[in-house]
């Protein structure tokens, strides 16, 4: 989907059209003022000298993303929303509304599903599709399909989308990038030399900053460069199945299906403080943050029906340095007081001595409720888990929060 959570507040707000806005910070407190300021007013109305400017947001938030506008100002998803204010201070600033992205989420992939059943979920804004034996499919190469699924994309949703189409799900991804918005991208095995080497090795899914900063202190730009390399060179620097895997990809190859179902490996909740807080100096409000960060995370393993066994923590300090831990359990849970005192556990294995400025927690090794190992034994565990949870010392953790 082009723009997908800065094209939905669009929507809201078409007067924003063709103007720099991005999305992201808090919650919707902000055009909730907005919002109610207006009395009777539609907010297509609304002038758009009310809206809220990038360059008075003051924060710690990210961006999630940004129409096409402000991303001519280098402006991006993932960028800190104080470094984007300097880049274009004019931007107008929103937040996301997860619920209406979670409608036009679901809205997009069942207009897909109609069309062409084989469809893998790839977050709430990517889909993979797999047009083999769609009827039509083939024609001109899968574009008269492509062209169908926009088509009635924009009909039932009003948002636009790209859609790449390739032998691969590897070449596919890439070509969905290569022209957004709007765009149809039609890449052949024996496009490979023209279309994809040029590209820079960034370009290949999976291969992140560390990795691209290393290949280029190998003198390795494009994927060109990096298919002209032998496999034995790129396992002895990357490891036996990265260096061979790079080696696959540069080449155009991968043989992935297309998955219709697949089971999540963790779910997890985080929040990025608006200041710095100290472990000691601000214990009560970390501690109820923490505590509601598991709360959250048991209301999404519920809601989704999964149970863990592993649950984590993610700490990020002030000098940006990130702290990771771990605590495997004896049983499988999905309940609030039982992640919090996990999660406290871990948390006595980590240095408190730095300023925080994110916290998260993870829930891991998952399955289905009631389908977990020795059920019947699990369930016995977790329940006396429970009624320990809200006897004893979760405060057990509380010299640390």
């Amino acid at each position: 989907m082009d723009a997908f959570f800065a094209s939905i507040e669009l929507l809201r707000y078409p007067q924003l059209k063709g103007l720099p806005v991005v999305i992201g910070g808090g919650r919707r407190k902000v055009d909730e003022a907005l919002m109610a300021a207006q009395g009777e007013r539609a907010l297509r109305f609304i002038p758009v000298a009310e809206f809220p400017l990038l360059k008075d947001y003051v924060g710690r938030g990210v961006i999630t993303t940004a129409t096409y506008a402000a991303r001519q100002f280098g402006v991006g998803s993932a960028m800190g929303m104080m470094k984007a204010a300097k880049l274009c201070p004019q931007a107008i600033v929103l937040p996301v509304d997860f619920d209406e992205v979670r409608k036009y989420s679901r809205l997009f992939k069942s207009t897909i599903t109609d069309i062409a059943p084989l469809m893998e979920d790839r977050g709430v804004d990517e889909v993979y599709i797999d047009f083999t034996d769609v009827p039509g499919g083939q024609r001109e190469g899968g574009r008269v399909l492509a062209r169908l699924i926009q088509k009635e994309i924009f009909e039932k949703t009003g948002l636009t989308c790209s859609v790449g189409v390739a032998p691969n799900k590897l070449l596919a991804k890439m070509a969905s990038e290569f022209n957004k918005p709007k765009c149809i991208s039609v890449v052949y095995e024996a496009d490979l030399q023209e279309k994809i080497w040029p590209l820079h090795v960034r370009k290949i899914n999976g291969i992140g900053p560390k990795a691209g900063e290393k290949l280029a202190a190998l003198a390795i730009h494009t994927i060109g460069e990096l298919a002209a390399q032998e496999p034995a060179f790129l396992i002895r620097h990357f490891g036996k199945a990265t260096g061979a895997w790079m080696h696959e990809a540069a080449w155009g190859r991968d043989e992935r299906p297309v998955v219709t179902e697949s089971e999540p490996v963790s779910i997890s909740r985080e929040t990025t403080f608006e200041r710095d807080l100290h472990a000691v100096r601000d214990r009560a409000e970390l501690g109820a943050i923490f505590t509601s960060l598991c709360e959250k995370l048991a209301d999404d393993l519920q809601r989704k029906g999964y149970v863990a066994k592993t649950i984590g923590i993610k700490l990020r300090y002030d000098d940006f340095k990130i702290a990771t831990r771990d605590q495997t359990a004896d049983f499988y849970t999905a309940d609030g007081p039982t992640i919090r005192k996990t999660a406290g556990l871990c948390l006595k294995r980590v240095p408190l001595d730095r300023r925080l400025r994110l916290l998260g927690v993870r829930a891991a090794t998952l399955v289905k409720a009631g389908e977990e190992p020795a059920y019947e034994e699990n369930r016995a565990s977790a329940q006396s888990g429970r009624a320990r949870a809200a006897t004893e010392s979760i405060a057990g953790t509380d010299q640390l929060f």
